[in-house]
């Protein structure tokens, strides 16, 4: 399937989910906003939350700094 994610095009398998979104980009563990078609997924729901073709995703992780 393919998604938009952060304004690109991404090619995922079928029946993916955010936490497997996650984990191909690296960013497991990490302090990370997700925003799905326009709603954020709270972190408790990503496990959960299947991907399907044609959905927008952004994904922002946070940058400490003073």
């Amino acid at each position: 399937m393919r998604i938009q994610l952060n304004g690109e095009s991404f090619e995922l398998a079928d029946g993916q989910t955010v936490a497997d979104l996650l984990v191909r980009l690296d960013l497991t563990g990490r302090r990370v906003a997700v925003e799905l078609n326009l709603d954020i997924v709270p972190r408790s729901q990503h496990g959960e939350t299947v991907l399907r073709d044609g959905d927008t995703l952004e994904v922002v992780h946070a940058i400490g700094g003073g």
